[in-house]
């Protein structure tokens, strides 16, 4: 049954490939739009999941769900689906689709295995495959040690298949000399495509010290190969002649590294050497000579270098005779790490950094791997000079493989003493040591008394009866934080002009956004303080000085309409009773008849006024509130004698045309009496004005046309905001019986 239950599942994979259809697999007709697609999508997506579906046709099901939706979410793609058949975006558009088919056939290999998706990748391919985990944990810290050429694709990139022979190529090429290489699937890990800035495929990238680097020319193997040699960094190797070598080799005292100088009779270092020294850059440095020029003549007769055969030779201490050298015709990567891995250290290193400390006194594991460290304290004096060199010469003729002898300064380092034995037993830095007594100055009988304790520490392990921990070394090599900070910056700077270059507009929108933001603040400050001085430098015209105005003269009208609300039960309490300190409300009295002209010219007279945020407006409907202003002249003990009003007065019930100012806070309000204009304005009967008997205001209140009533009234306007009119303190307020709510706008 699971035979015959494979067999049926192949031929049905077999019939979906040749009849391979994005549309039926989603399940959408062909003029579906974007958002219909994806709600298809998502819906078989969820359904089909390998880890929901327990069908084992599940996985297979839904990659090519995926697939159908990479195609038909790119209008691009599906255009080229839609007219021929396929999804290659290089695909002529004035082919007919059986021209089409018929040339991609020609060109690659096709069949029903093409859909099987993760099955169809070529096995080489698969040892490559890059996942997020892997390249940050093993490729990301492996780069510093060899460069990494990285190709970015995808199953539907057809232009993939076109380049694939020129990448097979350059793998067979690179990968003998050194270069790492990964391959990234665009589809399946997104997450690794976009830290690596990969947004289409294919692309080719060079990873190199951590730092990314696009590939942009054509894909030609000469071109990968530049490509890969431009991401070493450019003096890894040297340039030796005869002039040059003798300071290179004694160069080993400052550098505190082994030199190693490759003789070959091509003009141009190979990349076979300059992969070899970028690996071994911390430990080693390499020279090269040219065996073709005359300048190298004293050199090949001097090591007498055969120049039928490329040849290494490594240089320690000893400038004059290598201490190792290699000869090979067909000079491999793998022998020339050997030769260097067994000679990456000077015969007697100095510690410059903790790194180094690990390497050549690595801590005891077994009892068969004891390494036994052999220090000494010295300083970089000229008087200490021959006590290192006679430290070196015993080093030299007791050279075994337990043992490891190096030296530290004092004034770079912390001090131990003068000669020590150790022997490292924690990472934490824990030792056991031993001090060689009498010091060291480099004479016979201290080599002599050195020689003793080293044999007696190889009988006996337990001659290291002391111990301490060890600080960790200061690192004696790192550059200064300026020139690390340089080094940065000179990345950065060639990241954004790559970036800018070649158009990764994605990586550069961000950077590009700050940039024009700071310029277009830089030059507006610019430009508006240019514009500034030139209208300073202008002489100006003398204005005429005109009367200083009031605060509330000079504040415009925030509208060009007065709003006046009627004082009803609902808004008394609001507009009077409750209204905020500081504020007061204008009130018109007015009746029926007479409502609307004087609206109109209580708006014009207080419209100068409206501006003022204090000042409310508002009118009291005497026919409907016929008792509140006797009521409010009643409750004023001294409205009578400040306002000059008779009994016959507080009788009369025509209030029309008054104007009071009310400060529902203070409880205080201020009075505009109506007047005729025809008379002297000496006569005009304002809040203290008392000098016309009740008679003649009767009189000539007879005569008054409505709409003169508030001739007067914005010279009362001005005394009320200058504080002038008299106050008429009240002990509480009347209230009114009417419910009637309008708002009136004049």
């Amino acid at each position: 049954k699971e035979e015959k239950r494979r067999g049926f599942n192949k031929r049905a994979l077999v019939k979906a490939s040749s009849e391979y259809d994005p549309y039926k697999v989603l399940g959408v007709s062909r003029s579906a739009s974007q958002a219909e697609i994806k709600k298809a999508y998502k819906h078989l997506a969820r359904e089909w999941h390998p880890d929901k579906n327990k069908d084992p046709g599940a996985e297979d099901m839904f990659i090519k769900i995926s697939k159908s939706y990479e195609i038909l979410s790119n209008e691009e793609r599906r255009a080229n689906f839609d007219r021929y058949g396929q999804m290659d975006e290089n695909q002529p558009f004035g082919q007919s689709q059986h021209q089409g088919f018929r040339s991609f056939h020609n060109s690659f290999y096709f069949d029903e295995s093409f859909f099987h998706f993760p099955r169809s990748r070529d096995f080489a391919d698969s040892k490559y495959l890059l996942h997020h985990a892997q390249y940050n944990s093993v490729v990301l810290p492996d780069s510093h040690r060899r460069p990494y050429l990285i190709k970015v694709t995808s199953e539907w990139c057809f232009a993939c298949i076109h380049i694939e022979p020129v990448w097979r190529e350059t793998v067979q090429e690179l990968e003998p000399l050194g270069v790492g290489i990964g391959i990234v699937d665009l589809g399946y890990e997104r997450r690794l495509a976009s830290q690596l800035g990969a947004h289409r495929a294919p692309s080719i990238i060079g990873l190199v010290n951590g730092r990314v680097t696009f590939f942009h020319q054509a894909v030609v193997r000469e071109h990968l190969r530049q490509f890969v040699e431009d991401l070493l960094p450019q003096r890894l190797v040297e340039k030796i002649t005869d002039n040059n070598y003798l300071p290179f080799l004694s160069n080993w005292h400052v550098e505190n590294k082994p030199s190693v100088l490759l003789f070959d009779q091509v003009p141009v270092v190979p990349l076979l050497y300059k992969l070899t020294a970028f690996a071994f850059k911390d430990y080693v440095r390499f020279g090269y000579v040219d065996q073709g020029e005359t300048s190298s003549t004293q050199l090949l007769r001097q090591f007498n270098i055969n120049t039928y055969a490329p040849t290494m030779l490594l240089f320690k201490e000893n400038t004059e005779k290598p201490a190792d050298i290699i000869q090979a015709r067909g000079m491999k990567r793998q022998i020339m790490d050997e030769f260097v891995s067994n000679n990456k250290f000077l015969q007697v290193p100095r510690l410059v950094n903790q790194q180094l400390f690990d390497e050549l006194c690595p801590i005891k594991q077994f009892h068969r791997r004891r390494k036994y460290c052999v220090l000494l304290i010295t300083g970089e004096d000229q008087a200490f000079v021959p006590g290192n060199k006679a430290f070196l010469d015993f080093a030299s003729a007791n050279s075994k493989d337990v043992l490891r002898f190096a030296y530290v300064y004092q004034r770079q380092q912390l001090p131990l003493c003068q000669v020590v034995i150790l022997e490292r037993r924690s990472q934490a830095g824990k030792v056991l040591y031993r001090s060689v007594t009498g010091g060291w100055n480099g004479s016979e009988e201290d080599k002599h008394h050195l020689h003793e304790q080293l044999e007696l520490l190889q009988k006996d392990p337990a001659y290291l009866s002391s111990d301490t921990t060890l600080p960790e070394l200061n690192n004696e090599m790192a550059p200064m934080f300026l020139i690390q900070w340089m080094n940065a910056a000179y990345d950065y700077i060639l990241q954004l002009y790559d970036d800018f270059l070649y158009s990764n507009w994605r990586e550069m929108m961000p950077i590009l956004s700050l940039i024009f933001s700071a310029l277009f603040i830089l030059f507006g400050t610019v430009i508006i303080q240019a514009f500034s001085e030139s209208e300073a430098d202008k002489p100006q015209k003398q204005k005429p000085k005109e009367a200083p105005k009031t605060e509330d003269e000079a504040r415009p009208p925030k509208k060009d309409f007065v709003e006046v609300t009627e004082l009803t039960d609902i808004t008394y309490t609001s507009n009077l009773v409750k209204l905020r300190p500081g504020h007061i409300n204008v009130v018109l009295v007015l009746t029926d008849s007479s409502k609307n002209a004087l609206l109109r010219k209580f708006a014009k007279e207080v419209f100068s006024f409206s501006g003022t945020q204090t000042l409310h407006f508002s009118f009291l409907n005497a026919d409907k509130h016929s008792h509140w202003m006797p009521s409010l002249l009643a409750s004023t003990p001294d409205a009578a004698q400040n306002l000059g009003l008779s009994d016959d007065d507080e009788e009369s019930s025509d209030y029309t045309g008054h104007v009071l100012a009310l400060n529902g806070y203070k409880k205080y309000f201020c009075l505009f009496r109506p007047v005729f204009t025809g008379d002297d304005p000496s006569d005009a009967s304002f809040s203290s004005d008392a000098s016309l008997s009740s008679a003649s205001r009767r009189k000539s209140r007879s005569s008054l046309e409505v709409h003169h009533k508030l001739d007067r009234l914005g010279l009362w306007m001005e005394r009320l905001m200058e504080g002038t009119l008299p106050r008429l303190r009240v002990p509480a307020w009347p209230s009114l019986d009417a419910t009637m709510n309008t708002s009136t706008e004049s």
